[in-house]
């Protein structure tokens, strides 16, 4: 990308990875974003959704409910948010700029990229989970052997998890274009599986409605009488945490929208439906495993690895495309927009998605995914809590205080308009400390409920609604800063 696209851009915040997009680049339809949105939901994190909110005492139908709830309410801000992708053509770290200033804007993407790297390591494992198994059933459990002190994980287990991560790096390197083509063509194959792990399942079982007639602990007589709404309210933070860090960048992906009707029909199509399709399918197919083999299995590697002949060969290969279309679309390519911004002169793209691919080694996922409480109620709801207000002061900013008008070239130069003091805008830093520290006890007391016992309950309730609790604080904080404190900007623009 030329460029002399930007004349007044400063090369210390421009690189060609991050100047808008132009005519030629802007080929994504509808249908790619339909598709993009059906390959990151057919995961099996997603997959395993529904199975955390039942074993929380959640009946089916609850659990399918409530994902479905949390998925349409993200797509709020994710629609909202790519618009500006689409009208200018700039990723997340340069539409943040404009809120947080053009130095300021790299602590957002900074914090963006490392709940991506977690995330990215999360797949990772889950993918050379699979290829894991796989190598099992074709050796005889060869590669069973006892954890290797404190990583918590076999040697088999650790190079299947290298393994998969090497293979990643092919789309790495070749960009965006290739994700979205693995993306379009892997799409179909994940919607057969699913018919066919559906179709599996009915013939098993006594029918639809017996798989999903499983009460729920919150009635009376329940584990749980009454006590629906306390599990709930964060179930449905954590759902929409899911997608959180996706409702910041989706910018990186809709600028490549041929039109704002493509990503808002696409996005809306993709996203909501399937996820809540997703969790209905994962509650009947597991319905169908207490049948079949006497206990719920929820692992789709775990059931995948049970069934016999060529079946187990391809479901496990389907599986590890399914997780590597989510992870590369999903963890990737915002991180590694993220990283370029933080020092454009000398990290591309590709050298973000490395940095990314390399921090992700470090993250140690399978400690993460021990268990339910840790999955949903720590990792999901607390970086939930970090990104709610930065989704705040981006909506506000963009939408309320400017109506959607930006100066792209300012967005690029180092004493424009979006330079504030220093390339800092202090109403934005002020907002996020506010948005996120009411979060900070509920969340330590949730991580460390050894160490943090005597945390006020106010502070317990606040975390319940991170997400919603941070968005709400952060907007409303950062409307009245840059009122009282920027008049002239934002009569400029």
């Amino acid at each position: 990308m030329p460029e002399a696209m930007h004349p007044n851009s400063d090369s210390s915040l421009a690189n060609a990875d991050l100047l808008p997009t132009t005519a030629a680049q802007r080929t994504w339809r509808w249908y790619h974003y339909a598709a993009l949105w059906v390959g990151m939901v057919m995961c099996i994190p997603s997959y395993t959704l529904a199975a955390g909110l039942i074993a929380e005492g959640m009946s089916p139908w609850q659990a399918v409910a409530t994902v479905l709830l949390g998925n349409a309410i993200v797509l709020v801000p994710m629609l909202l948010i790519g618009h500006a992708g689409a009208k200018y053509g700039i990723p997340y770290a340069v539409l943040v700029r404009s809120s947080f200033g053009t130095v300021g804007a790299r602590l957002p993407a900074l914090l963006r990229a490392i709940v991506a790297c977690g995330w990215y390591g999360i797949q990772t494992w889950f993918g050379g989970l699979a290829m894991y198994t796989l190598l099992n059933i074709l050796t005889g459990n060869a590669l069973v052997a006892e954890p290797i002190g404190w990583l918590g994980i076999n040697a088999g287990q650790l190079g299947c998890f290298l393994a998969f991560w090497a293979l990643q790096l092919w789309f790495v390197v070749h960009g965006t274009d290739s994700i979205r083509w693995l993306e379009t063509f892997s799409a179909p194959v994940k919607i057969v599986m699913c018919f066919v792990l559906v179709g599996w399942a009915v013939t098993h079982t006594g029918g639809f409605g017996a798989m999903m007639s499983q009460p729920s602990a919150f009635e009376p007589g329940g584990a749980k009488e009454g006590m629906f709404w306390a599990v709930f309210w964060p179930s449905l933070t954590a759902m929409v945490g899911f997608w959180a860090t996706l409702a910041l960048n989706i910018p990186d992906f809709t600028r490549f929208a041929r039109s704002q009707r493509d990503q808002l029909v696409g996005q809306t199509i993709g996203l909501p439906a399937p996820m809540g399709l997703l969790a209905l399918m994962s509650v009947v197919v597991t319905s169908a495993t207490v049948v079949v083999y006497g206990k719920a299995i929820w692992d789709p590697v775990d059931l995948t690895s049970r069934f016999t002949g060529i079946g187990v060969g391809l479901a496990l290969l389907v599986l590890t495309l399914d997780t590597m279309c989510c992870n590369l679309a999903a963890n990737l390519v915002g991180p590694a927009y993220d990283f370029a911004s933080l020092s454009p002169k000398r990290i591309s793209y590709r050298t973000g998605g490395l940095i990314t691919a390399g921090v992700a080694l470090l993250a140690m996922p399978w400690k993460i995914l021990e268990s339910t409480q840790g999955y949903i109620f720590t990792w999901l709801i607390g970086y939930s809590a970090l990104l709610g207000p930065v989704a705040g002061i981006m909506l506000v900013d963009y939408w309320f205080l400017r109506g959607t008008k930006l100066d792209t070239d300012a967005l690029f130069a180092e004493h424009g308009e979006y330079a504030y003091r220093g390339g800092w805008n202090p109403a934005a830093i002020v907002a996020l400390a506010l948005g996120v520290l009411p979060n900070l006890p509920g969340f330590l007391a949730t991580a460390f409920p050894n160490t943090f016992t005597n945390v006020p309950a106010v502070f317990l309730t606040i975390y319940t609604y991170a997400w919603f609790a941070g968005l709400a604080i952060s907007a409303l904080t950062y409307a009245i800063l840059m009122r009282i404190r920027a008049p002239r900007v934002l009569a400029a623009a």
